[in-house]
């Protein structure tokens, strides 16, 4: 991809829309749909990196209500001409052809790469890679099983999505405040993974989410590990201006 004249690429994550309530996640919504406002003059594709959704799941023809500004905004998005890719994470894995048929937006269960002006990225949400984790590593192949998510499709939706839920405000408590810190490039997972993969394959950016946490790392041969933060606490996004990418903050 050759990238024309004034013409950005955005990298966006972690939006976790839902959570904490329905009150903040609908002002973080707005700010959001204002935030691709500002954006749609000049971007030429737009990549939402995993967990758009606190809880997503695809019933047969039942989906999670809510999010109407963010999904007519998204459909407006692709309508004019703008490419959305969505890549998803581990709290909205659960898609299946909603996306691509009503927005128009291909939708990515595994990293993917990208050449653009030149330059090699590698993008994904992130979760599941790297060394250690094995837990959610176990628990993300019994989620992604097909059977698996038949039977949790069988369950009415009031039920279904009051436990996953559940389910997700005890992971986040669980977790507590470990996001907000940095352990070092010889504990981050993914610094250690793309540390792995630039022993077979040279990329200029790694390009993730999941973290929550806004990461620009050196790696060698100039390569860089992108983090994209989260928009629960910091606003983060990365740009690609066909040189270089920069991590900024949205400050409406």
């Amino acid at each position: 991809m050759q990238l024309a004249e004034g013409k950005k690429i955005y990298f966006l994550s972690d939006f976790h829309l839902g959570a904490p309530d329905h009150a903040s996640s609908l002002v973080r919504e707005k700010k959001i749909v204002r935030f691709l406002d500002s954006i749609s003059h000049d971007a030429a594709m737009i990549l939402i990196v995993g967990d758009l959704f606190d809880f997503w799941y695809e019933y047969k023809s039942v989906v999670p209500k809510g999010y109407v500004r963010l999904l007519g905004k998204l459909a407006w998005l692709t309508d004019n001409g703008i490419p959305v890719h969505f890549f998803v994470g581990n709290h909205d894995m659960w898609m299946n052809g909603y996306f691509e048929k009503e927005l128009g937006i291909p939708v990515y269960f595994e990293e993917k790469d990208y050449e653009i002006n030149g330059k090699k990225f590698l993008v994904g949400h992130g979760d599941g890679l790297g060394p250690g984790d094995r837990g959610y590593k176990f628990i993300k192949k019994v989620f992604r099983n097909p059977v698996c998510q038949w039977f949790f499709g069988i369950l009415h939706p009031t039920m279904g999505i009051g436990l996953a839920n559940f389910l997700s405000r005890r992971s986040r408590a669980a977790t507590g405040q470990t996001d907000e810190k940095f352990l070092g490039e010889d504990n981050e997972w993914l610094i250690i993974y793309c540390k792995e993969i630039l022993q077979k394959k040279n990329y200029d950016y790694f390009v993730f989410g999941h973290r929550h946490l806004p990461l620009d790392v050196k790696l060698e041969g100039g390569s860089r590990y992108i983090n994209l933060g989260d928009w629960l606490r910091y606003n983060t996004y990365a740009i690609f201006d066909g040189n270089e990418l920069t991590l900024k903050t949205y400050e409406p």
